[in-house]
């Protein structure tokens, strides 16, 4: 099997030989953002949206980025080349960015200099999955903090919501705001058919502002609107969507939900 390699600091490295800094604050506080990008025939799609979605998170965080938009997206070309990634072979593929404040002395406080880690690797795209079970998590979402439109190494809540899911058999989980409506699952962006017409919950209900979910909205497929949990039960069709897939979901809470055509959503 061939070695297997990421892109760490401006360098292509073997796995075993890549090492990140014990006081990165990424490690250590979860201060940071990460991008999960799909790609084919060796292009990253999307990427446009991936880096302005970065460069937004960055800002508000006061994080440096350490490449711009063309130079990032060579180091992640070049990196699906090293790994074998780009062949018709292996023409799709999954990368995940992430970028940290890097190495820094004990405290909260910003470091006096920051020198951020940027981490990428590349492995095939996993197959696509089947129809999908939601169980509503106990925990909410808090749609009033800005965080929550943010991909953050912070990802606590959508961890613990997806473990809830597992205890009780289901797939993922499906996330509500503190109001009670729909934000999205613990990795998707949730679009939800209703009398023909596809929606989506709105970035102010804490749904993540997905590249998908963006390039939907522009071409008008998708419109946003609060949803409450009994229309998805009421719904001709409910999927969920990221950067890599796109699957029905079945049930929620042990009930199920008609399954449509995706249509444009794919």
């Amino acid at each position: 099997m061939a070695e297997t390699y990421l892109w760490l600091n401006g360098e292509i490295l073997p796995v075993d030989k890549a090492r990140i800094d014990p006081t990165d604050r990424g490690f250590l506080l979860g201060d940071g953002l990460f991008e999960t990008m799909a790609a084919r025939d060796g292009a990253v799609l999307e990427f446009p949206r991936h880096y302005a979605r970065l460069m937004e998170g960055a800002a508000f965080l006061r994080l440096p980025v350490p490449l711009n938009q063309p130079a990032l997206e060579g180091c992640c070309r070049a990196l699906l080349a090293a790994n074998n990634l780009a062949a018709s072979n292996m023409a799709e593929a999954a990368l995940r960015l992430t970028l940290t404040r890097g190495p820094a002395p004990r405290g909260l406080g910003r470091p006096p200099k920051t020198i951020p880690t940027m981490l990428i690797t590349a492995a095939p795209l996993p197959p696509p999955g089947g129809p999908l079970h939601l169980i509503t998590a106990s925990l909410r979402r808090d749609e009033t903090s800005p965080l929550s439109a943010l991909k953050t190494l912070n990802y606590l809540p959508n961890v613990c919501a997806r473990i809830e899911a597992e205890e009780q058999g289901a797939d993922d989980a499906l996330l509500l705001n503190r109001q009670g409506f729909v934000a999205e699952t613990s990795a998707a962006n949730l679009f939800v058919c209703l009398g023909g017409q596809w929606y989506t919950p709105p970035v102010q209900d804490g749904a993540l502002p997905g590249t998908r979910r963006a390039r939907l909205l522009e071409q008008g497929y998708v419109r946003e609107m609060p949803l409450a949990p009994a229309q998805l039960l009421h719904a001709e069709g409910v999927y969920a969507g990221n950067a890599l897939s796109l699957r029905p979901v079945a049930s929620l809470d042990g009930r199920e939900i008609p399954q449509c055509p995706p249509g444009g959503l794919s």
